[in-house]
C-alpha cells in the first residue's frame, strides 16, 4: 500500500539521521503532513498539503495564511494542553469535543448499551479493547490518525486502572485486527472498531474475523485524508460509518452511498443500517425512524431551511435533520484542497 510506503519512508529518514528510531517516538498526522515527536518535543514534520480546514479555522479563529505554523501550533497544545504523546496524557473524560467525533458517537453507543467494547488506538498504547465509555473519549476526543506509538508506562497503567486492556503494553503495536479478535476472546459481542484509512487494517478482514466469530463489528472508518479511490472503494464496500476529512475520494464513492451524512464541512458518512443505529445513540431519537430504504437525510448545526428540518438532541448539544435529495451535500466552507 503506498500509504504505508510513505510512512516506512518517514521512518527511514529519522532513522537515518539520528542513526536509529529514538525509544520513545510517535506519529501522527495532520494537514496531510506526518510528524514526528519524541520527548514531548516536535522532532521532524512534513510539509502540509492541506492549505486550508474549517475546524482549525473555528478552533484558531484565523485563516490558513502559514499552515505549517498553525499544525506546530496543534501539535503543541496537544502535547502541553492535553498530555498527548508524554507520560502526563490524559485518558478519561466525558464532554463533547467534536460535535460529530467517532470517540464521541462510540462513548455514547457504550453508555446506551448499542455497542459493548470498542477497540480504539491510543498514543502512547497502541490498540486498546474496553468497554468503559470515558476511556474511549479521553482516548480519541482530540486524537489524529495514529501510525506508530512507542510505549509509555504510565499512560499504559493509567488505561489499566480506568478498565481498559492493552493489545501489547511491551511494543504499544497497532493492530486492530488483533484487538478485534481478543476482544472477542475476552466475551464482546458488540464491538466498534476504528480503522485508519489512510493506511489501517484491510475491511474485508474485520469482516473475515466478524462472520467467524459470529458477533457484531461495527466498522468506523477515521484519518481518509488522502486516501486512493481504490481505498475509499473498499470503504464503501465494507465500513458502516466513515469520516469524509480532507478526501475528494471517499466524498466521490461513500458519500453517494451514504444513507446518512452528518455534518458539511467535515461530512461523516453514515452507509448501512448498523451504522444508523450506532449513529442514533448519541441522538435524542432513533433514526431508523426517519432514513427508510432509499431514503437520504442530513444532520446540520445550522440549516439553509429551518422550515424543512426536525431539530434533534445531540449528545449535549442541538442539530437539526433534513430529508435531502442526494447526498453528499457538500458546503463552501471545505477543506482546500480536497486530496
Amino acid at each position: 500500500m503506498m500509504a504505508w510506503r510513505e510512512i516506512e519512508a518517514f521512518l527511514e529518514e529519522i532513522k537515518n539521521e539520528l542513526g536509529r528510531l529514538p525509544r520513545d517516538l510517535h506519529v501522527t498526522r495532520m494537514c496531510c503532513a506526518l510528524i514526528a515527536i519524541s520527548d514531548g518535543r516536535i522532532l521532524r514534520m512534513q510539509e502540509p498539503r492541506l492549505h486550508y480546514c474549517p475546524y482549525y479555522k473555528r478552533l484558531y479563529d484565523l485563516g490558513f495564511t502559514d499552515t505549517r505554523e498553525l499544525v506546530l501550533r496543534e501539535v503543541e497544545r496537544k502535547i502541553r494542553g492535553l498530555g498527548y504523546f508524554t507520560p502526563k496524557r490524559e485518558v478519561c473524560r466525558a464532554d463533547v469535543a467534536v460535535p460529530f467525533g467517532a470517540s464521541e458517537i462510540m462513548m455514547y453507543a457504550l453508555m446506551k448499551g448499542e455497542i459493548d467494547a470498542a477497540v480504539v488506538v491510543c498514543d502512547g498504547a497502541g490498540t486498546v479493547i474496553t468497554s468503559n465509555p470515558y476511556l474511549v473519549q479521553g482516548i480519541g476526543a482530540h486524537m489524529n490518525g495514529l501510525f506508530y506509538t512507542s510505549p509509555i508506562r504510565e499512560v499504559i497503567e493509567r488505561i489499566r486502572l480506568a478498565g481498559g486492556r492493552v493489545l501489547s503494553p511491551e511494543t504499544a503495536k497497532i493492530d486492530q485486527l488483533e484487538g478485534l479478535k481478543k476482544a472477542i476472546e475476552i466475551g464482546y459481542r458488540r464491538i466498534a472498531v476504528t480503522i485508519n484509512g489512510f493506511a489501517g487494517e484491510p475491511l474485508e478482514e474485520v469482516r473475515r474475523i466478524e462472520k467467524e466469530a459470529n458477533v457484531a463489528a461495527f466498522i468506523l472508518v477515521v484519518c481518509t485524508t488522502g486516501v486512493s479511490r481504490e481505498r475509499a472503494e473498499e470503504i464503501a464496500e465494507y465500513a458502516d460509518v466513515v469520516w469524509g476529512c480532507a478526501s475528494k475520494h471517499v466524498r466521490e464513492v461513500a458519500g453517494i452511498k451514504a444513507r446518512l451524512q452528518l455534518g458539511v464541512r467535515i461530512p461523516v458518512f453514515i452507509l448501512t443500517e448498523r451504522g444508523i443505529g450506532l449513529v442514533s445513540s448519541y441522538f435524542s431519537e432513533d433514526l431508523r425512524r426517519y432514513v427508510g430504504a432509499g431514503e437520504r437525510y442530513l444532520v446540520t448545526l445550522h440549516p439553509r431551511e429551518l422550515d424543512k428540518c426536525v431539530r434533534v438532541s445531540v449528545g449535549d448539544f442541538s442539530a437539526y435533520l433534513q430529508r435531502v435529495d442526494r447526498l453528499p451535500v457538500e458546503a463552501d466552507d471545505s477543506p482546500k484542497p480536497l486530496l
